[in-house]
Parts: C-alpha cells; structure tokens; sequence
C-alpha cells in the first residue's frame, strides 16, 4: 500500500504524511508542482529524521505519475458518498490525497479507480489531510494484514 500526495500545498502536512509512512512502513508518492519549494532541509525539519525511512517517489506530474503506477487509485474526496469503512482494499491500493487548497480536478477525480469518503458530522467541511490519511490507512492496513509485524 502506498500514499501519494497530488500537488501538496503544505510542507508540513507534506512531513507529517511522510512521517506516517515511515512509521507504517508504505511508500509515498509525490504528484509535483508542489505548492512549496522542495528542499531537503525544509522536509526534514517537517519530518524529522523519519524520512530515511520511506520509499519516496517524486514525479513531476500527474502523467508521469500515471505511467509509473500500478494497481488502483483510490482517492480520499470530500466529493464521494462511498464509505471508507464499506470498502474493500487491496496490498497494492494506492491512497491518492488531494491539494489542501483544491483537493483533485475532475480529470484526476475521475481516473481514480475509487473515491471514498470518511462520514463526519453534519457542516463539517473536511478533516486535515495527514488525519485523513491515517484513519483510511489504518483501515486498509487492517484488512490486508500490513501492519509493520
């Protein structure tokens, strides 16, 4: 199971996420133009010394990203009514995470091979995409046993 982040507009969601990763042993992708200047020392100090520890992947677009990939996408959407809980992850899904300002546009929204949302209480808008991450995460890691032993 991996994590890719498409467009990342915040280095230190970009850290936390990375973070997360290295603790529950997945890769990360990294969908660029990033909404921040890259830079090595900007993303350890969000991510501490954790970042050794992860299989990071940049590509400099959605394309290469697409020809890169392989098994589905399954993007975390504000925009979807299917249940994160009601779904049925694979080892090899990838958890695609929109922009923090813009989520994903339609091209990418609809090349996803699923959209999934986490249920919240009525008017809230969304989680932050890091705490996002980890509650899906958590869950497909359960259902295909891949929790670090």
């Amino acid at each position: 199971m991996r994590l890719a982040l498409y467009q990342p507009d915040i280095p230190q969601n970009a850290g936390a996420a990375l973070r997360l990763a290295a603790c529950l042993g997945v890769g990360v992708d990294i969908i660029e133009p990033c909404g921040f200047v890259w830079s090595e020392p900007k993303m350890r100090r969000a991510g501490m010394d954790y970042l050794d520890n992860v299989d990071l992947k940049r590509h400099s677009g959605w394309a290469a990203y697409r020809a890169q990939t392989t098994g589905r996408i399954v993007l975390l959407t504000t925009g979807s009514a299917e249940r994160f809980d009601n779904f049925l992850f694979s080892p090899d899904d990838t958890l695609l995470l929109g922009r923090e300002s813009a989520g994903v546009p339609a091209d990418v929204h609809a090349a996803a091979d699923a959209r999934l949302c986490i249920p919240m209480m009525p008017g809230m808008r969304s989680l932050n995409v890091v705490n996002a991450a980890a509650i899906v995460l958590g869950e497909g890691l359960r259902q295909t046993k891949g929790f670090p032993s």
